[in-house]
């Protein structure tokens, strides 16, 4: 029997299995969770539409459609930190992550201590799988995905790769590493050249779903490498987006179309498994969009990689027959965030305990998503990066063979510096500190709608802005002169979130990690 009145979820499974002796794979929601990579928040048909994208989802926007559109939803701006969060429920000023992404060579993944969502699960009594991009860390055996709480593994371990080759080079300095990149659990394979990446981890997801066995209930976690670049994609695609004259928009259309198409027969899938009824599917970005390559976040501000909207407010939503018909159809507007999705999974959909874990920064967002209650959230830390500070800060702390030991002092220091490079949403206000990608602090329409870039007009090296994000989600009106005693309460928070975090762990490269010296393969060197 399905339930389908998850708010109730943990007392319906509880009387059930008491009276009918029913087992979990009958009570449990199946959930696959579908990420996009680089997905812009202007790059899927429903925002697009009004927005001048030229770029049609029909999968996307009929789930959506039919479920639970998240619009208050925020990841982080790259790569490996929304994966860490999604995966730890942890904020990455907690994970030592703060610091750009896991990078091919270095020694680092997300801490081993962290106990992770597939990890939960399978105390939960589910089958855990999954395909796609891992990018939280490699370098030892004990990291990798089958390590981390998965049964099974199919895919890349970092990210970049060719689409159709698999293959991944890194510069270290004038040394260029170059190797595959494509496992099967800890095994690389070798024998899918010339498949295309989204199509492949379509079917091995489908490969999944038709094998599952249902006396346990199905986590599946998808994680595309569409639609980051390298920009690739077969040419059928592209042929409905031939009016679009910039090369760059018209392959990341095809590409977009190409995951649409792949999410729809995934969706079929479970249907034909007869899966779907107990499925919840769950749909989210892993950062704002790059706007120099082919994504859009219009009209939000900025761009991956970037603290503005553009690179944090992310393409999010549910659907699921089990959704209570009082949501089906309805845009949820409460604060969510992409560290929600352990507690949210395991505890809210899944009727699991939390026990174990180290404290959570996530919050179960269940009761909020099916409509009966107000989400708990009231913040959101989008990071503190101590090691990405205003570059004209340096000179000030230059005397001589003193400098390094100056700049670590401050660096290392408890006082939050609003030098350092943060942002915080606190209710309707955020604040943001310290300096930005300079080239993605614009607001840019898509290629194809004849509109015009909009370029800032704040003070240049401003330190501190202050926006409320209710009234102004453009973020076109810094109140940081108007409000200051505003700007000292968030300033004072961020100071607190930076007294609890720990050390930025960004090791250098390591030339050990050469996958010349490893049969040709990425993989653990130590």
């Amino acid at each position: 029997m399905a339930v389908r009145h998850l708010g109730e979820f943990v007392v319906i499974v509880c009387l059930t299995l008491l009276t009918s002796g029913s087992s979990y794979a009958e009570q449990l929601p199946n959930v696959v969770f579908i990420l996009a990579d680089d997905y812009g928040f202007n790059d899927v048909g429903y925002h697009g539409r009004s927005h001048g994208s030229a770029i049609l989802t029909p999968n996307l926007d009929m789930l959506a459609g039919e479920g639970v559109k998240l619009e208050n939803y925020y990841v982080q701006p790259i790569c490996s930190p929304t994966r860490s969060q999604l995966m730890s429920g942890r904020y990455q000023i907690h994970t030592g992550l703060q610091h750009g992404v896991i990078r091919p060579p270095q020694p680092n993944c997300l801490p081993l201590d962290e106990v992770t969502l597939p990890q939960k699960l399978k105390e939960n009594g589910y089958a855990t799988n999954m395909v796609g991009k891992w990018h939280i860390g490699f370098y030892l055996d004990a990291c990798l995905p089958t390590e981390r709480g998965f049964d099974s593994y199919f895919g890349y371990l970092i990210g970049a790769e060719d689409y159709y080759t698999h293959m991944r080079s890194y510069n270290v300095g004038s040394k260029t590493l170059s190797g595959y990149d494509l496992h099967a659990n800890k095994t690389p394979v070798f024998q899918y050249e010339g498949q295309y990446s989204t199509h492949l981890f379509t079917n091995k997801t489908i490969d999944v779903i038709e094998r599952h066995d249902k006396t346990k209930p199905l986590f599946m976690y998808l994680a595309y490498q569409a639609v980051h670049v390298p920009l690739e994609v077969p040419d059928s695609y592209m042929d409905p987006y031939m009016n679009i004259t910039d090369k760059n928009r018209r392959t990341f259309a095809g590409m977009v179309a190409c995951m649409d198409e792949g999410v729809g027969n995934i969706t079929r899938a479970l249907k034909d498994a007869g899966l779907y009824d107990n499925t919840i599917i769950i749909f989210s970005t892993d950062n704002g969009g790059p706007i120099q390559s082919g994504a859009n976040n219009w009209p939000l501000r900025g761009s991956k990689g970037s603290l503005w909207e553009g690179g944090i407010h992310g393409v999010g939503f549910v659907h699921s027959p089990l959704l209570p018909t009082s949501v089906k159809g309805t845009v949820n507007r409460e604060l969510i965030h992409v560290s929600d999705w352990l507690p949210t999974i395991v505890a809210g959909i899944a009727g699991g305990a939390l026990n174990g874990t180290k404290p959570l920064d996530g919050y179960n967002v269940w009761s909020s998503i099916s409509g009966t209650a107000s989400s708990p959230r009231k913040e959101i830390l989008h990071n503190i990066d101590s090691l990405y500070v205003a570059p004209e800060i340096l000179p000030n702390y230059f005397d001589g063979e003193d400098f390094l030991w100056r700049f670590l002092e401050r660096v290392l220091e408890d006082k939050f510096d609003t030098s350092i490079r943060a942002a915080l949403r606190v209710g309707d206000w955020k604040i943001k500190t310290g300096p930005d990608a300079s080239a993605s602090d614009v607001w840019q329409p898509p290629a194809e709608s004849g509109l015009h870039t909009i370029y800032p007009i704040e003070k240049p090296n401003q330190k501190v802005l202050l926006f409320n994000i209710t009234a102004d989600p453009l973020e076109r009106t810094d109140l940081s002169g108007k409000y200051p005693d505003v700007v000292d309460e968030l300033l004072q928070r961020l100071e607190e979130y930076y007294k609890g975090s720990v050390p930025v762990r960004y090791p250098d490269p390591d030339l050990e990690a050469d996958p010349a010296l490893h049969g040709g393969s990425w993989g653990p060197w130590e």
